[in-house]
C-alpha cells in the first residue's frame, strides 16, 4: 500500500526547491519577491544555500514561495 504525503516539502531539498525557483522566476524575481541579500547581490546557489540553511525566516520564505508556485 503506498502511503501518499500531504506535505509537499516531503523529500525536498532545500538545493532543490531553490533550482526549482531559480529556473522559474529567476533571480531578480526572487529577489523582489524575498528580499533577501544573497537573492540580490551577486546571488549563487551556494551563498543562498548558506545562508539560507542558518537562517530559519529566511528558508520559510523560501519554503513558503515554493509551496505557492506549485500549488
Amino acid at each position: 500500500m503506498q502511503t501518499q504525503y500531504k506535505d509537499p516539502l516531503h523529500g525536498k531539498t532545500l538545493e532543490s526547491i531553490l533550482l526549482f525557483l531559480v529556473e522559474k522566476i529567476g533571480w531578480e524575481d526572487l529577489g523582489s519577491l524575498i528580499r533577501i541579500n544573497c537573492f540580490i547581490s551577486n546571488p549563487s546557489i551556494n551563498s543562498s544555500l548558506k545562508f539560507l540553511r542558518k537562517t530559519p525566516w529566511a528558508r520559510k520564505k523560501v519554503e513558503d514561495l515554493y509551496i505557492s508556485m506549485i500549488q
